[in-house]
């Protein structure tokens, strides 16, 4: 009989705990946002009221905090607005290079990109989404090479 008892009893306090784990997730409270280019031009500090965004390598920045280098009439304002990963990767003002196009980087290049990117953007500033581009194919389709769990900064539970 005692037996029987500290059986309910271990029963009853495993559904308590396991419930009481249930209750504590906490789901997503901002979900991944696309921006196409023209959203993307909103956010290129000329409005003071306005977040201040990047994009690098299709990831989208908030890049705000940093006002006083991407606000408007800062020194690396013409980064934001926009894909920015060939300027980066060039450590260029160039309009001409002021796009995602990595095509004939160097390799010097590309490795300056991926230092920037994982030592500056990711540790700085915010994730607040991806360019469509980078998820879709130019005719709206999805792109099959696409996939969450290599993105940076990728959590299941609260992306995709």
């Amino acid at each position: 009989m005692a037996t029987a008892l500290l059986c309910v009893l271990c029963v009853v306090l495993c559904a308590t705990l396991a419930q009481d784990f249930k209750l504590k997730f906490k789901a997503a409270t901002k979900p991944v946002r696309l921006f196409t280019e023209e959203e993307l031009r909103r956010y290129d500090g000329s409005e003071e009221s306005q977040p201040v965004y990047m994009a690098v390598k299709g990831v989208v920045f908030d890049v705000t905090r940093g006002k006083e280098f991407y606000g408007k009439d800062a020194p690396y304002n013409a980064l934001v607005g926009k894909d920015s990963t060939r300027a980066v990767a060039k450590m260029s003002l160039d309009p001409a290079d002021l796009t995602s196009d990595t095509a004939g980087l160097s390799e010097e290049q590309l490795q300056s990109l991926d230092s920037v990117f994982e030592g500056t953007y990711k540790t700085k500033y915010p994730i607040v989404g991806y360019t469509a581009s980078r998820i879709l194919k130019d005719d709206g389709s999805p792109d099959e090479d696409f996939k969450p769990e290599d993105q940076p900064h990728f959590q299941i539970k609260d992306e995709f």
